[in-house]
């Protein structure tokens, strides 16, 4: 892993981080690279409510605001930018409006490197409209002049679309945070930390690989999605 200029993180949903980017951007924070994280939503629409539940629709909003400040805490990382939009609602919003929202973050941060899903390959409406909006920004950008953009994919067929991820960090030395920053977002992670550890304790080769590896796609712009 290079030592970056700049990192700008992308996704629309606390806990979107935690999964796949947060050893990586522990390691970058490690190296004293500045990171910023651009959260778009509260993700207050969120199914999970604990288990057993200690949130409600009213009250999950601040609840994780509060665990997405944790996470970051966990990361090392200083600059989080709560975006304000409302969970499952970027789809529906105005596609210039969202290019020029991911502009103002480039231009005011200029990252040599920025991270956000796959286009069409991200499963859920508010994952693709946030890549689209990143990649339509990252584009516009003159090509001796752009940032790496990398990528998470995770739909079913993305091997098949993309092959093999390209971009495979080892975190290994990031695996106690990497853990706390899914920790700290209890309320949609507890049901499934509890299983996590356990196959840890049991050394399960692909919990193991998931938790040490972090992959992603480097975007292709001759494969654009445009």
């Amino acid at each position: 892993m290079k030592k970056e200029r700049h990192v700008l993180v992308v996704f629309p949903h606390p806990d979107d981080e935690a999964f796949g980017v947060s050893g990586t951007i522990a390691s970058y924070r490690e190296m004293g690279v500045p990171v910023t994280y651009a959260c778009l939503t509260l993700g207050e629409m969120g199914r999970n409510l604990g288990n057993p539940p200690f949130a409600n629709r009213e009250t999950l909003p601040q609840i994780r605001k509060e665990e997405l400040q944790k996470a970051c805490e966990a990361m090392g990382l200083e600059d989080l930018r709560m975006m304000g939009f409302r969970d499952k609602t970027i789809e529906f919003e105005d596609d210039e409006k969202m290019v020029q929202l991911i502009t103002d973050l480039i231009d005011e941060t200029n990252p040599s490197l920025v991270i956000t899903f796959y286009p069409g390959l991200a499963v859920h409406p508010d994952h693709d409209a946030t890549a689209r909006a990143v990649v339509r920004a990252v584009r516009r950008i003159p090509e001796t002049e752009r940032p790496a953009l990398y990528t998470l994919a995770f739909a079913n067929n993305t091997v098949e679309v993309l092959g093999q991820p390209d971009i495979i960090h080892d975190v290994s030395a990031m695996a106690d945070k990497k853990l706390a920053t899914l920790k700290a977002h209890a309320s949609q992670t507890v049901w499934m930390m509890r299983e996590t550890e356990k196959k840890l304790a049991d050394q399960d080769p692909e919990t193991l690989k998931w938790l040490n590896n972090e992959r992603f796609y480097s975007y292709q712009w001759s494969n654009d999605f445009e």
